[in-house]
């Protein structure tokens, strides 16, 4: 494929015979263009990411396994560029396709212009580009978009123009491919102001202790019945209800009952 560029259209392919690419988003800026960063997914036989370390962005440029990067944005002439590198021929078996992908930093891509993806050979130092592709958002108001695919093809690489947008920006794409993304939690409630007790509240008592000037309200009476007597031995109370009056004394008896 040396010495030939290939002007992709959306959905269109071509096989790369480079072990190594360099893949350039590039547009043209302005007053009120949002900036455009570059990004990379490594994903495995299902479409997504085998860990969140497999997402190579802004915030974490280097791939552990150092086979794909990003390189430092660039001007050249009227453009600016951001760049992802991918050393494919010696990328782990369980990687089956890298995403290039573009993210919009203050605007949607209604409002970045130029934007096109160009494919090199890194072994090809100022070569003619691979393929081109001219990415166009369908609808204005993505915020991210993926750009192309890298992806195996038998025992080589492919490469396929893509251009599908998300309005949700690089977290919607991101968590697409199964990143996990932690979202800004909820900021915490205020502290509660200390509380005052109202004018004429009383004082809580100590444990145990009611406070000696408050008032207590009076029990609430027993209903329970009183507890049966010992046996055989009645309660002193009930004793003295049977106990005999002092003052009792016995009627005249008869004559019969009269001593001679």
């Amino acid at each position: 494929m040396t010495g030939m560029t290939h002007a992709m259209l959306k959905g269109s392919n071509v096989p790369l015979d480079a072990t190594a690419v360099r893949a350039v988003l590039r547009w043209t800026p302005g007053a009120g263009v949002p900036d455009v960063d570059a990004s990379a997914l490594l994903l495995g036989s299902d479409g997504r990411v085998r860990s969140d370390e497999d997402f190579v962005f802004y915030n974490q440029p280097r791939h552990p396994s150092g086979l794909v990067r990003r390189l430092p944005k660039k001007r050249v002439a009227e453009h600016l560029t951001d760049t992802v590198e991918a050393d494919l021929a010696t990328l782990d078996a369980s990687v089956d396709q890298v995403v290039i992908a573009a993210s919009s930093d203050g605007g949607t891509f209604e409002h970045v212009h130029d934007l096109r993806i160009l494919l090199h050979d890194t072994g090809a130092a100022d070569g003619e580009p691979l393929a081109v592709f001219d990415v166009k958002p369908e609808t204005g108001e993505e915020t991210a978009i993926i750009c192309g695919e890298l992806y195996r093809r038998g025992d080589g690489w492919k490469f396929r123009a893509v251009a599908q947008g998300y309005p949700t920006g690089l977290v919607g794409l991101a968590t697409a491919f199964g990143i996990s993304v932690e979202e800004a939690g909820a900021p915490e409630a205020p502290a509660a102001p200390d509380a005052q007790p109202a004018p004429d509240a009383q004082p809580a008592p100590a444990y145990g202790y009611p406070p000696s000037d408050v008032t207590q309200p009076a029990p609430a009476p027993s209903y329970a019945p009183a507890a049966p007597p010992a046996y055989g031995y009645p309660q002193p109370a009930a004793a003295a209800a049977y106990a005999p009056d002092p003052a009792f004394r016995l009627p005249p008896m008869g004559p019969q009952f009269q001593r001679p």
